[in-house]
């Protein structure tokens, strides 16, 4: 996606070191990159620090912002290192984002189940639905929860979520399917779960 005409004049702003600039970047971009952040952290003290870590690196590093893509995709690349990061800090070890696609040709989906496409703004969520929603996504491995975030919850392309997350667009379609799939369990689980409990009232 390139950078619109605003975007330019933004950029052009911060390589000259206008004091304003930084501020004007923050403005426009913080309520999405927030958005994302607590997506991966589901803390809200912990998305703040990270969303202020994100526009820090932006505005001291724009000499690295090459314009190839939109700057939008570039914060978001930014905050999605920085969420990843701060999650292997408070868990074990998981498999790097940047592995390669040899792991998903391999790819066997729990249960075998049919394709399923997530679509949750067609889904009316009750508070324990969305609780329960909100772990799916949690369980997930990070290099899939990133995926799922990026494509499904955040709605970007294909192409500039494979390239924030430097994975092939091919690539990142094998684990979104893997993501879904996943979920798609989970929430199978839970939903059994209910109907059982109802069956025996």
């Amino acid at each position: 996606k390139a950078m619109s005409n605003n975007e330019k004049s933004l950029v052009d702003a911060l390589h000259r070191g206008d004091r304003y600039a930084c501020n004007d970047l923050i403005q426009r971009f913080s309520n999405k990159i927030y958005n994302v952040v607590l997506r991966f952290t589901d803390h809200p003290n912990e998305a703040e620090d990270i969303l202020q870590e994100t526009f820090i690196k932006a505005c001291r590093g724009i000499e690295t912002f090459e314009g190839r893509s939109s700057l939008g995709t570039w914060l978001y690349k930014i905050a999605t290192t920085s969420s990843l990061m701060h999650l292997r800090r408070h868990q074990a070890p998981t498999v790097p984002i940047e592995t390669s696609s040899e792991e998903d040709k391999d790819f066997v989906p729990p249960r075998q189940l049919q394709d399923w496409y997530w679509e949750p703004e067609s889904i009316t969520l009750n508070d324990e639905l969305s609780r329960v929603m909100d772990e799916a996504v949690d369980s997930l491995p990070d290099t899939l929860r990133a995926v799922f975030i990026l494509r499904d919850l955040e709605g970007l392309s294909t192409k500039e979520a494979a390239e924030i997350l430097n994975i092939s667009p091919a690539n990142l379609k094998v684990r979104l399917h893997r993501a879904r799939l996943i979920l798609r369990e989970y929430l199978d689980d839970y939903f059994n779960e209910q109907n059982g409990i109802s069956e025996k009232r």
